[in-house]
């Protein structure tokens, strides 16, 4: 009664929820494939977990700043508390690579990612710790405000000393939601998708059992007579011939019996060509381009470089801005918004290959806009002293403004003009005096 005063809780709102069972069409639960998918499930996929943690990966690996308004642009800032929570460890248990890297993990899967927010007296942030989103619920309380429940049942979290239901305020909460229908809750992926998911999982369980019999399709042995006891024949002939490593064994029938193949040989139902394209579907899911997750069909070393630049800007460039947006929102004071901000560094996912560079080097240099010592900054390079031309910013001098381009040529014909009046003179004052 004392919690449900303090966040004014009345009826939960309608809100979408990871759900596991079939009372929800859309979320977790059976597929149309018959397989059951889950997150569980789901990252058993080869194609799954390979996306979910090539983006994982990818958002715990970019460089993660803190930088503050300045009358030039912006600086970097290293002092601010948040530098090292962010940068370094945002708690005494994991590092910052980890930390990011789970909460990527659980936006891709469930949808949603949440971290408890740990804060001094002064509200200032000392602490981040993940916290379960199948554990997590948003609610909506009767003045307004969202407040989260987090039910603890295990010993994920070392801030809640005990099992049960946890009230976390708005401000005691990271939340950083995927792509959902009311802006406050994210949709799972894998719930989303779980029949192509679900497919995925028959595939590759069709694939086991099809090895596991054998490499055979399952078949008929029949009798000329009445048998009366089929099951043991039916056992015996597993024991002999079923899997792998009882392939291509000579079968011994007796009695007149023959054995017939029924099933239908997985190059005419096109299984491979089935997997392939479920690997993909997947991959599509996440939009991981295909070379990404090994397929290699449609990639050149023409192209491939090309592909992985548009997976910087089309699918990872959205996911940095979620993160640096949910980042500011719930983690700098209110009177720092105004000054200060958080981004990731992407710029060395975005450089070309050596030559491209050294050829975009040049030109910058060469038109004024990047000076030796900006280069290599870029190239993780000491610079060079500014009393040897570091600093210095070059322009070729054959270069002039357009409205000045034919000022030259008319000083030229002017000055010729005024050269042929003079002479035209001298002539005239040397006939007078002869």
């Amino acid at each position: 009664m004392v919690l449900s005063s303090i966040f004014g809780i009345t009826k939960a709102r309608d809100k979408p929820i990871n759900h596991y069972g079939s009372a929800y069409s859309f979320l977790f639960g059976r597929s149309t494939s018959g397989k059951s998918v889950d997150e569980r499930t789901a990252m058993q996929t080869t194609a799954v977990y390979s996306c979910v943690r090539i983006l994982a990966e990818a958002i715990a690996s970019l460089p993660l700043h803190i930088y503050k308004y300045s009358d030039t642009g912006k600086e970097m800032v290293y002092d601010h508390p948040l530098y090292s929570i962010l940068h370094n460890e945002p708690n005494n248990e994991m590092t910052s690579f980890v930390f990011r890297e789970t909460l990527m993990s659980h936006l891709l899967i469930w949808g949603n990612a949440y971290a408890q927010v740990i804060r001094d007296g002064g509200g200032r942030v000392i602490g981040l710790y993940p916290l379960l989103p199948n554990k997590v619920e948003v609610e909506r309380g009767g003045n307004g405000q969202l407040f989260y429940i987090y039910s603890k049942d295990s010993d994920e979290n070392p801030n809640f000393k005990k099992n049960g239901e946890f009230y976390l305020k708005q401000e005691d909460v990271l939340h950083i939601p995927g792509l959902g229908f009311d802006g406050l809750v994210g949709y799972s992926p894998i719930a989303m998708a779980k029949n192509a998911v679900g497919m995925t999982l028959a595939c590759e369980e069709y694939g086991a059992s099809f090895f596991a019999n054998g490499a055979n399709p399952g078949g008929v042995l029949e009798h000329p007579g009445v048998l009366k006891d089929p099951k043991k024949v039916r056992d015996s002939w597993n024991s002999v011939y079923r899997g792998t490593n009882n392939a291509h064994k000579v079968a011994v029938l007796e009695e007149g019996m023959k054995y017939q193949q029924i099933g239908i040989p997985p190059e005419e139902a096109q299984f491979l060509e089935t997997r392939k394209f479920q690997i993909n579907e997947v991959a599509r899911l996440y939009r991981i381009p295909p070379h990404l997750v090994g397929d290699l069909e449609k990639s050149s070393f023409s192209n491939i470089e090309q592909q992985s630049l548009e997976f910087v800007k089309y699918t990872l460039d959205p996911w940095v801005i979620r993160w640096e947006q949910s980042l500011q929102k719930a983690l700098l004071l209110p009177q720092e918004k105004q000054e200060y901000f958080i981004k990731f560094n992407v710029d060395g996912l975005l450089r070309g290959d050596y030559q491209s560079r050294m050829n975009g080097y040049a030109i910058g240099i060469q038109n004024g806009f990047l000076s030796p010592n900006d280069v290599r900054k870029l190239e993780n390079l000491n610079p060079i002293p500014e009393a040897e031309g570091g600093n210095l910013y070059l322009i070729n001098g054959n270069m002039t403004k357009l409205k000045e381009a034919g000022a030259f040529a008319e000083d030229t014909i002017s000055q010729k003009s005024i050269d042929v009046e003079e002479n035209n003179a001298a002539k005239q004052n040397r006939r007078r005096q002869q």
